[in-house]
């Protein structure tokens, strides 16, 4: 390394695109700076896997940076123990190596661009930031699509990028004449077609000496580590290799799938209920190891040249998710942050109950979401939606809760991404921005999409009664809280009139139902 260096340029550990523009040519005047810092670990208390994933991956990208004759400083927590912030590092780095230029990416989480842009101001020299050129749209583009406060719908989002990229399109229509196959991407899997889910891929790293330093620093983390292995790819090789591997072994299946839970698929010698047909790509396209074109590209190569064995409906249900809600939920993000953060319609004020820190509840679907969540620090789009989700939402749980346990639990976890998917689609606090109703379900819903009902505490049956499910009573307790606001919802006009075609009896027996649970919500 040089003593002095023209130039800094700031890596963040979300950041991890080695396709980016300014690694296509070296310079000796260029330092590139990945840090391990300890304001990045204690804004949320993290799983422990993405904690070690993130450092992994930053690790490795800063060793493949070196390999292509970069000049790169990779700094770890022992490294930069001394520096409360990112700015305080930044400052000293310059002043170590007078710089005279300072250059960064535009950071995906509100706070990090604040704290950039505010330090950049009281700096001399000059200073840069440009795109991460890694989304579909950049930062110009998101600002035409997405307006503060405005009821956006994905759908229509949706089709207007298919539109613009040209994917699976057939001129100005769709390919098939539909736009979206979702009423076939929920079935329930069956016994019958556990044999169609093939095991997760792992890859194994060990991260002994990350943990080790997660330790020594006394990081508060939370879920586990089975023997110090992790199984997420860190690498753009590996992140490759597991967008094939979805393609070849998920993506026959992923639609038909994609909304299915089961409790009852794994066995003493196979572990694949936590990943069934999903590709758990998520982390590597949230750290920009691969690109979402990249992703979308190679699975419609896959559809194209597999045809028979990939349905539209398949591809179209993957596709939905990365070129539509992924770029949807972004643009919400942006559009209304910092406000966003504070959103609270339902006025939700409820402490989140303990045992979503270790799944000791006799809700059998909820347990079995959470422990999964703290065994793997993953859950599908459906678990976190209409399981742990739908529960918060019912119970009246504080939107500010809620936020900091899907913030830090999952390894894909970063705030531009979950508080959209939290805060508006699963907890409704945004009024609307998100979703055009509340998602909220009975154990009606979790029996027709899993088997978690078959061998639970409770019966999915009953609405009232020792035994009855939480859900039921608790969905009703809570649709009749809010009806002033969700009676003239279209999408919810059904849901009231079978309220009230109840008696008086019974809509008093089962709001005292749910009043009970509420009361002894610990011990549920």
């Amino acid at each position: 390394m040089n003593t002095t260096y023209k130039q800094l340029r700031l890596v963040l550990g979300d950041q991890l695109n080695a396709q980016h523009s300014w690694f296509k040519e070296k310079s000796d005047d260029v330092l590139y700076v990945i840090a391990e810092l300890h304001q990045e670990c204690s804004y949320t208390q993290h799983h422990i896997q993405k904690v070690c994933a993130f450092f992994s991956a930053m690790e490795n990208f800063a060793s493949a940076l070196v390999q292509a004759e970069h000049h790169v400083l990779h700094l770890t927590l022992d490294d930069t123990m001394a520096y409360g912030t990112l700015p305080e590092l930044l400052s000293d780095l310059m002043s170590r190596y007078n710089v005279k230029e300072f250059s960064y990416q535009l950071p995906d989480e509100f706070r990090l661009k604040e704290q950039l842009l505010n330090y950049t101001k009281s700096l001399e020299i000059t200073t840069t930031c440009v795109e991460t050129e890694h989304f579909y749209l950049d930062e110009n583009a998101l600002k035409r699509e997405f307006k503060a406060g405005k009821r956006h719908r994905m759908e229509a989002f949706y089709r207007k990028m298919r539109k613009r990229f040209n994917i699976l399109m057939d001129g100005q229509n769709p390919v098939g004449e539909r736009w979206n196959f979702d009423e076939k991407n929920r079935n329930k899997l069956k016994p019958n077609d556990f044999d169609k889910v093939p095991d997760p891929k792992r890859f194994e790293h060990d991260v002994t000496s990350i943990i080790k330093r997660i330790e020594r620093h006394n990081i508060r983390t939370i879920g586990s580590i089975s023997n110090n292995v992790l199984v997420w790819p860190t690498t753009r090789t590996q992140a490759k290799q597991l967008v094939d591997y979805f393609c070849q072994h998920c993506l026959a299946y992923f639609g038909y799938f994609q909304d299915a839970m089961s409790g009852e698929l794994d066995n003493a010698f196979q572990k694949k209920q936590w990943s069934l047909f999903h590709s758990r790509l998520s982390f590597a396209l949230n750290c920009k190891m691969i690109s979402p074109h990249y992703v979308v590209n190679k699975a419609l190569e896959y559809h194209v040249s597999n045809s028979d064995k990939v349905t539209l409906a398949q591809i179209e249900g993957f596709v939905r998710q990365i070129l539509g809600w992924r770029e949807f939920v972004r643009g919400i993000y942006w559009a209304n942050m910092p406000q966003y953060a504070q959103l609270n319609t339902l006025h939700a004020d409820k402490q989140l109950p303990a045992w979503f820190w270790d799944g000791n509840t006799k809700m059998r679907c909820l347990r079995h979401a959470i422990e999964q969540s703290l065994e793997h620090a993953y859950a599908h789009h459906i678990q976190r939606l209409m399981v742990t989700g739908n529960f918060c939402l019912l119970a009246g749980i504080s939107p500010d809760d809620v936020d900091q346990w899907y913030l830090g639990i999952y390894i894909d976890a970063i705030e531009w991404v979950e508080l959209p998917n939290t805060r508006g689609m699963s907890q409704f606090a945004d009024g609307g921005i998100v979703g055009s109703k509340a998602y909220a379900a009975s154990g009606n819903y979790v029996n027709k999409m899993s088997d978690y009902c078959n061998k639970c505490h409770y019966e999915v049956s009953q609405a009232v009664g020792c035994k009855a499910c939480p859900l039921n009573s608790l969905y009703w307790h809570f649709m009749s809280q809010h009806e002033a606001l969700f009676s003239n919802n279209p999408r919810q006009k059904l849901v009231y009139a079978n309220w009230n075609k109840k008696t008086d009896t019974q809509r008093s027996e089962i709001l005292n139902q749910a009043e009970k649970y509420l009361i002894d919500i610990e011990n549920l």
